[in-house]
């Protein structure tokens, strides 16, 4: 057998169906370097539409299964059972999915928010670590390569101390109430299916965590939250908030979470502001990154050249001057679950404990962020220590 097929991780997915654009993404991405090979799904919650889908796919249709509870208990028994699965359904199902997976002895890569509590977190954090599994969660922005070209410099230090953190996610795709014609929103901004926030959750936590790969060296040290919902309708759940926060060196942070930013088509911006110069990403022109250093012209870093650090350079596919997007920032995410999970199989090359990826860490401090944002903005906006 080639190292190759041996390389391979046989996986599944639950949920990610037929009309699903995430599970598009999801299978797009993971099937890109034939790190992973699609070999069961529960990918619906009605069992005919999803054995339907799974066949059109060009799965067996045995292994097409009604829910992801027969899949696990059934693909167990193979010899040639599923080794990893992904989680593409509604938040409040991550947990119990991602728990019996866990439980099944699967890796797991799952769309955030990972679960809905810290305790939650802190459980399949435990139950992952005591039976050696991965798991991955899909801030999905984090795989574009100037994010590791932005952590490199912050790392020489290019920008000196760091002293402002600028993040946003604000779009305008929901300043007014689209819920209510679309069943695939509405979920979104029901407290049942989304948790206890919906813009914090939702896109508020992908620049926090894109910031944590940069700035890996800052820990929150209080925060203070205040959270709108706009949309009467969407009561209690905000579609816009603003956080500020302190870090424990002295440097500061604001995050603006919002889907009623009207007429901004995705708003995510990450500025970090240092001593010497600051640098600027916006995932509407991902191939670029801003560098200013004070009196000198600002620089536009471009993907794909010779001149970035190796670190951005390792993710590299298709050379300079071709334009990278969404597809390849997630495939770039796969490929580094596929050598963590060849890692811990002992299939992977050496210096894979350097590779950064959105693992249990990441979606448990993105579950503690909301839950102390959540806290601030309830008590009335006040600060609160960062626990």
């Amino acid at each position: 057998m080639s190292d190759k097929k041996t390389n391979t991780i046989r996986w599944g997915m639950v949920g990610g169906g037929r009309g699903s654009q995430i599970g598009y993404i999801h299978r797009s991405a993971a099937l890109r370097d034939d790190t992973f090979e699609l070999v069961a799904g529960a990918f619906d919650i009605d069992p005919q539409r999803g054995r339907a889908f799974g066949v059109d796919l060009g799965l067996d249709e045995a292994r097409s299964y009604p829910d992801y509870g027969t899949m696990f208990a059934e693909e167990q028994e193979r010899a040639d059972g599923i080794e990893a699965v992904s989680i593409a359904t509604p938040n409040n199902t991550h947990f119990s999915i991602c728990k019996a997976a866990l439980e099944h002895g699967l890796h797991v890569v799952c769309e955030k928010p990972l679960c809905f509590t810290v305790e939650e977190a802190k459980e399949l954090k435990a139950l992952a670590e005591a039976r050696g599994l991965i798991v991955g969660v899909t801030y999905g922005y984090a795989g574009h390569q100037m994010i590791e070209q932005a952590r490199a410099m912050v790392k020489n230090g290019d920008l000196g101390e760091i002293r402002v953190v600028n993040l946003q996610f604000a779009h305008g795709f929901h300043s007014a109430p689209v819920e209510e014609q679309n069943p695939s929103t509405r979920w979104r901004v029901d407290p049942k299916f989304a948790g206890p926030s919906y813009v914090l959750g939702d896109v508020g936590t992908h620049p926090l965590y894109i910031s944590e790969v940069i700035l890996p060296h800052l820990k929150i040290r209080r925060l203070m939250c205040v959270r709108q919902s706009f949309v009467k309708s969407r009561e209690p759940l905000e579609d816009n908030a603003v956080t500020l926060m302190q870090y424990d060196n002295g440097a500061i942070a604001n995050v603006w979470s919002s889907a009623v930013n009207a007429g901004s088509m995705h708003g995510q911006k990450v500025r970090i502001v240092g001593s010497k110069a600051s640098i600027e990403w916006w995932d509407e022109r991902p191939n670029q990154l801003s560098y200013e250093i004070q009196g000198e012209p600002i620089r536009i870093l471009e993907r794909g050249m010779d001149y970035l650090y190796p670190e951005a350079r390792l993710d590299d596919r298709i050379g300079g001057g071709h334009p990278e997007g969404l597809f390849e920032a997630w495939a770039n995410l796969y490929r580094r679950f596929a050598l963590a999970i060849n890692g811990n199989r002992g299939r992977a090359p050496e210096g894979i404990e350097k590779l950064v990826f959105p693992g249990i860490d990441a979606g448990l401090e993105g579950v503690r962020w909301v839950e102390n944002c959540v806290r601030s903005a309830d008590a009335g906006g006040v600060w609160v220590d960062y626990e």
